[in-house]
């Protein structure tokens, strides 16, 4: 293998454009190039190394270091389609080099076979619009493999008896368990159900050139320094770099894929970080830039060939955002349990990942054992409901409850429901010019049913694990979303899908999309594993259709 960075030519025809280097864009870059390939990928953010993160709590949330900037580029929102769209903060994505993966709580569940399926077990549903996968999970399973060996997921294979099968261990025993997971586990047994150490992307073992997790306690929202969290920056963009064949752009803003007479993708035109509109010419355009921005470029990239939007013959790009529905509990403690510290997320159980239909109820979801706060956070929004917002006795129970509280965080599917998702707004601008996204949602009433009945459970958790004080956020209809997934579905009907189970566009040859959008079903809840094997799954497959000439031939 080739050592050392490579640097290409806008106007060099590169093999692959890939835009976006998060969970999916950072795999197909070393996939990709390893097989051979010239890649550029462009990223809209910055190359932020390890010694670039720090714990500042206003630099990390408020003054978005490591995400998407709200005043440069705004979101609007509306519930339905009739409503007018108001700006206001909506959406968050991962805005530098390793995206998202970077500041992810690194929860690696697998999907199991019922969400590739569940439309044809369980038939139509009023309101959503539901669809099997063109693709099961023994097709993904390899994948999931992958991903656990060479990305780095700490866990503990059949700890679950609802997993589904595996080819192979995890190649990392699970972390140590926290003080959560032990109330969690020993309540969870009580009431008869089955908890098990959550599958982590977080290393338990050091790897060469990353650390072990050293428990530093701001992981969720955080870049790791250490390299022991499991994002694309920390494993397979390193990978990618050292073939000599893959160069990753930074602060390069994609605008608009370009395409010839032919309506063939010969590019992709973006800003350069002095604010030039340069064109990175290539043989074939991947997509992943997350399921947000993924639509957002194809609804840009208008032409007389595509006047919908690129690759939207289905008039399917933008549509069926599904988020994941969530609810959060809290209880606190007598004993200190010290869980600000380490990695967020201890133990998991998955007793209701496929609910009874007598429940009258769709889907299903888990539940985890975690502390997630950092101390600002906790003191903003992490204390019981009316307690002491100043003074002496706020300090007093902030004191008492930080090291007291731990959270059982209720994890669910979305139905996918066609008028939820992104379009362009038709007024308002980001700092570039260009329309800023228009995000449409509102959660089908059967998630608020299932989210409800889910955090009784949760509740019903914390008494049995002998919480002194117990509270849980209100299930309301979501306005704030991180889970972007199925707004560029995968599917073997054109009419009802944007790209095939190869990942490549229906209407465009050499145009391929894998990131979240790419999704059908929501899975219970952590999307990011799923992405990943997708990611090598689709490297796989768009590797067979170029060496076959039935790319750019």
């Amino acid at each position: 293998m080739t050592q050392g960075k490579v640097t290409y030519k806008p106007a060099e025809e590169v093999d692959f454009v890939i835009v976006g280097s998060g969970a999916a864009g950072g795999v197909l870059a070393k996939e990709l190039s390893t097989n051979g390939f010239s890649v550029v990928v462009l990223e809209q953010g910055p190359y932020l190394r390890e010694s670039d993160f720090n714990h500042d709590e206003t630099k990390v949330f408020t003054q978005h270091l490591l995400t998407n900037e709200p005043k440069r580029q705004p979101v609007t929102f509306r519930k339905i389609p009739q409503d007018t769209a108001k700006t206001q903060t909506c959406v968050i994505y991962g805005r530098c080099v390793g995206g998202s993966s970077v500041h992810f709580t690194a929860n690696y569940w697998r999907l199991h076979e019922i969400d590739f399926r569940e439309h044809s077990k369980t038939g139509d549903i009023p309101g959503a619009n539901f669809a099997d996968w063109p693709i099961t999970y023994a097709d993904l399973e390899p994948y999931y493999t992958k991903v656990e060996w060479e990305v780095g997921v700490s866990g503990l294979a059949g700890a679950s008896p609802f997993d589904p099968p595996r080819s192979k261990p995890y190649p990392m025993p699970p972390l140590p368990v926290k003080g959560c997971g032990v109330l969690f586990e020993r309540a969870a047994r009580k009431l008869g159900y089955h908890p098990f150490p959550a599958p982590m992307a977080i290393l338990s073992q050091p790897r060469p050139g990353r650390s072990a997790c050293m428990n530093c306690g701001f992981c969720l929202g955080f870049g790791c320094e250490f390299g022991a969290k499991s994002s694309s920056l920390s494993s397979v963009i390193p990978m990618a770099e050292k073939t000599g064949r893959c160069e990753i752009r930074p602060n390069s803003y994609v605008h608009r894929i370009e395409i010839d007479k032919k309506g063939r993708v010969i590019g992709a035109l973006y800003f350069d970080a002095k604010r030039n509109t340069q064109l990175q010419r290539a043989k074939a355009v991947i997509l992943a830039a997350n399921g947000a921005e993924t639509p957002r470029l194809l609804l840009l990239s208008t032409s007389n060939l595509f006047p919908q939007g690129l690759a939207n013959s289905s008039g399917y790009v933008g549509k069926n955002l599904m988020p994941n529905s969530n609810v959060v509990t809290c209880g606190v403690f007598d004993e200190p349990l010290n869980d600000y510290k380490g990695f967020a997320v201890s133990r998991v159980l998955h007793d209701f990942y496929e609910l009874d239909p007598k429940l009258g109820l769709y889907g299903g979801g888990g539940l985890d054992a975690r502390y997630d706060f950092t101390p600002i956070a906790a003191a903003l929004s992490g204390m019981p409901p009316g307690a002491p917002k100043w003074g002496a006795d706020f300090k007093k129970t902030l004191r008492q409850n930080f090291t007291r509280t731990f959270e059982v965080f209720c994890h669910g599917t979305s139905l996918p429901v066609e008028s939820n998702g992104f379009t362009l707004d038709p007024q308002v601008k980001d700092a570039w010019g260009l329309p800023a996204l228009r995000m449409t949602f509102r959660d089908h009433p059967n998630d608020l049913k299932m989210m409800s009945w889910m955090k009784d459970r949760a509740l019903e958790l914390l008494d049995a694990a002998g919480a002194k004080t117990k509270w849980s956020n209100p299930v309301a209809e979501q306005e704030f979303v991180v889970h972007l997934l199925g707004t560029c579905r995968m599917g073997n009907d054109p009419k009802r899908s944007v790209i095939d189970a190869d990942h490549r566009a229906h209407d465009v040859k050499n145009l391929f999309l894998c990131d979240g959008s790419s999704m059908v079903t929501s899975g219970r809840g952590q999307p990011t594993m799923t992405i990943q094997a997708l990611a090598y799954r689709a490297a796989d497959r768009i590797t067979a259709l170029a060496k076959r000439g039935e790319i750019s031939g």
